[in-house]
Order: structure tokens, then C-alpha cells, then sequence
């Protein structure tokens, strides 16, 4: 059974940083493209970063870009989100979630086919 667990977020105040890691179980993880989404109450969910299996392109929000970093290992079939320079509109719940497909960065949450539960992220200005 595919498992996605989210961890990290909490309550930062603005400027400050968040390490969000989400861990894998039940797949072959390096085969996975791995993507980090956000949804704030009343919008939709929206595309963060994304990397492939090995690490070569990563793909990124304009929102995100310059403050935000997507990592993995493979090791530890762990992915990660590091957050610098947050703002209140960083606000949301992040997902983690996993697409098979192996050679694209899809920004689309239909692509993807496994997710986690989320982890909050709150930001005071």
C-alpha cells in the first residue's frame, strides 16, 4: 500500500523558514516523480515544485522561485521543501504527492497519482 506522510509545517512568522519532508512507502520511490502542491481555503490546489527520480530538473511556481527548494533521497525515499523568505500568502495546506509517468514534471494534480494527507503551513505577517 502506497503511503505518502507529510511533515514540518507550523506557524512562522513572515521572512522565517519551513522545511516540509515528506516520506514514501509501498513504492519503488527513485521511479517517482515527486511534486509538492499547496490549497488555501477557497482556491484550488496549486502546483509548488516538482523533481524527477534522479534529481536532474526540478521544476518550480513562479511564486516559488528564488524561495523555495525541492530536494530528495533516494535512500531514504524522502522528499523536501525548503521554504526561505515565507510569506502570508504562503499560507496553505502542502501536499505531497507521486507520479509514475518518469520524464515529465507535471504541474497538473490529475497527473499525479498518489498523495499525502497534507501538513499546514501558516504565515504571520
Amino acid at each position: 500500500q502506497v503511503q505518502l506522510v507529510e511533515s514540518g509545517g507550523g506557524l512562522v512568522q513572515a521572512g522565517g523558514s519551513l522545511r516540509l519532508s515528506c516520506l514514501a512507502s509501498g513504492v519503488i520511490f527513485r521511479n517517482y516523480v515527486m511534486g509538492w502542491f499547496r490549497q488555501a481555503p477557497g482556491r484550488e490546489r496549486e502546483f509548488v515544485a516538482g523533481i524527477l527520480g534522479s534529481s536532474i530538473f526540478t521544476n518550480y511556481a513562479t511564486s516559488a522561485k528564488g524561495r523555495f527548494t525541492i530536494s530528495r533521497d533516494n535512500a531514504k525515499n524522502t522528499v523536501y521543501l525548503q521554504m526561505n523568505d515565507l510569506k502570508p500568502e504562503d499560507t496553505a495546506v502542502y501536499f505531497c504527492a507521486a507520479d509514475s509517468h518518469p520524464s515529465r514534471i507535471s504541474t497538473t494534480a490529475g497527473s499525479y497519482d498518489y498523495w499525502g494527507q497534507g501538513t499546514q503551513v501558516t504565515v504571520s505577517s
